[in-house]
């Protein structure tokens, strides 16, 4: 019987360019071609700053993890938590008897009568019963 090897690492990914995985040179990538079209459009006093930024957000991007979720799972979860509506009502339904059957309102009564009721102490209504059955039992 042929053996074969199991791969132990698979929630790692592959490191294709270097130290790098795919995903993280294409964050790194687009953000340094961000700042270079940034560079030729922007005078350097609002250069610098937004640059920065970028390059900022770009290697967060690529490398933060909040909680061992990558930093683009994160976003995703928060701007899905922000747009969805977050207001649950519920309506209780009042159970409504089948259609073509009365409801005899002397049934209900013996319904809600056969319920036995709640009191302080349920060893004393056990013998109660008890005793109750015995008589009769007896009177038989």
């Amino acid at each position: 019987m042929k053996q074969y090897q199991v791969p132990q690492f698979i929630t790692i990914e592959d490191k294709v360019i270097g130290p790098l995985t795919l995903k993280q040179f294409g964050f790194l990538g687009a953000g340094g071609v961000l700042i270079f079209v940034l560079h030729a459009l922007l005078v350097p006093f609002l250069f610098y700053p937004i640059a920065g930024v970028v390059g900022g957000l770009a290697a967060a991007l690529a490398f933060l993890k909040i909680q061992q979720q990558p930093f683009p799972t994160v976003i995703r979860r928060a701007f899905l938590f922000f747009i969805r509506p977050r207001l649950y009502l519920w309506k209780k339904e009042e159970i409504k008897p089948p259609t073509g059957a009365a409801v005899d309102p002397t049934q209900k009564e013996a319904a809600v009568a056969s319920i036995p009721k709640m009191s302080a102490s349920k060893l004393s209504d056990l013998a109660w019963s008890l005793d109750i059955q015995g008589r009769m039992r007896e009177q038989k």
